[in-house]
């Protein structure tokens, strides 16, 4: 059967795509047996590594919850800041005014060009050399600091593009019936780019989870991939061990964060679906900041029209 997007298959096309799925199985299998073969000839199989994390709760209470309370609060309160912050500058790019739009747009432009690695390190020296800040805390702050600053400035880009992507005739009616831009921003534009955003805005969420790790790499912060070496080192030279353990972790953080977002989006969707009414003239003069005219709605030359 013929599709819209592609030809059905013919018998030498079905036979050959069976032989190429083959040949990846067998190189799959090979490179497994192959990583298999050198961890265990390394010795890094055995069961004494793998105990600690099977046969009791020391290494998660002593090591890995720590760790991963410090991503997580990192994490969040990095996510709490770079959204709404993210939102705002994003929707200042597009404002009418020069003197807001330019600023801004090199604010946004400018942190988002130098990496998130290198607004920790300043963000540490900074709060080091100018605050009171207690040496123990300084590295959290530093790492939500170039984490903030960094998607702060990606989030903007993400908010600016859905908003632009809409249609324009959704702001010309809005200005039809009497909107101001900041009504016509609030209740049509951004509910409407929401759902088309949220992939994205996700995408960069998940990002702010791995990047806490650059900040125990580097900046010695007591996070989640830190306690692995710890670990390590504690039970004696079963990194691979406590890696695997520690990024299974972050793939279940990482996919529930992504599950979540996916049911949101499909929830928007369907409880964006119009039903299919149609409005009178004196339901359009009833929403808020419109301005009824003598036979309907007024064009935007009173109070609540056009700015």
């Amino acid at each position: 059967m013929s599709s819209v997007l592609y030809d059905a298959q013919g018998p030498r096309a079905k036979r050959r795509n069976i032989l190429y799925t083959a040949g990846f199985l067998v190189v799959l299998a090979a490179v497994v047996w192959w990583v298999y073969k050198a961890l265990d000839d390394k010795g890094q199989l055995n069961w004494v590594l793998w105990k600690p994390f099977f046969t009791g709760s020391e290494a998660y209470s002593t090591y890995i919850w720590p760790g991963l309370q410090n991503t997580l609060k990192a994490a969040a309160l990095a996510m709490v800041i770079a959204l709404p912050l993210g939102a705002v500058l994003g929707i200042a790019r597009l404002s009418d005014h020069v003197w807001i739009r330019v600023p801004v747009g090199a604010v946004v432009e400018f942190f988002r060009a130098i990496p998130v690695l290198v607004l920790m390190i300043f963000g540490l020296a900074l709060f080091a050399q100018y605050t009171n800040i207690s040496s123990d805390d300084r590295p959290l702050y530093a790492v939500v600091t170039g984490l903030v600053l960094y998607n702060a400035s990606v989030l903007a880009e993400i908010v600016r593009a859905g908003i632009l992507a809409l249609p324009k005739g959704q702001s010309e009616a809005a200005f039809a019936i009497g909107l101001r831009k900041t009504q016509t921003m609030r209740l049509i534009l951004l509910p409407q780019s929401v759902t088309a955003m949220l992939p994205a805005i996700v995408s960069q969420l998940v990002v702010i989870v791995k990047d806490t790790a650059i900040g125990g790499a580097v900046l010695t912060f007591p996070e989640l991939l830190s306690s692995a070496n710890t670990m390590s080192g504690y039970y004696g030279a079963n990194i691979i061990a406590s890696l695997t353990v520690v990024a299974v972790i972050y793939v279940v953080i990482n996919y529930s964060l992504t599950s979540f977002a996916s049911w949101l989006e499909g929830r928007l969707r369907r409880g964006k679906k119009s039903t299919g009414a149609v409005l009178g003239a004196q339901d359009v003069a009833d929403t808020p900041g419109t301005t009824a005219g003598g036979d309907g709605v007024g064009a935007g030359a009173g109070p609540g029209g056009l700015v």
